[in-house]
């Protein structure tokens, strides 16, 4: 099976949010920075509840955190 491939608007939701740090948002959804770095850079799909916390922090829903940025055929 083809792996999917999940991209973020994390960084712009951060900026949109007071210009939130990496280490803010770390510490509301409880993880470590290097966590949320990771995720920015695409080099880290979170958890479902990691994804849902984050949503929740900015109060979006889940599609406009992550999203398929190449659609499976």
């Amino acid at each position: 099976m083809e792996k999917l491939h999940i991209s973020n608007n994390v960084r712009k939701l951060r900026f949109h949010h007071n210009e939130m740090t990496q280490q803010q948002l770390a510490e509301q959804v409880g993880v470590t920075r290097q966590t949320i770095v990771a995720i920015e850079q695409n080099k880290y799909t979170p958890s479902l509840e990691l994804a849902f916390r984050i949503a929740v922090t900015f109060q979006v829903p889940l599609e406009e955190v992550f999203f398929l940025s190449d659609p499976p055929p």
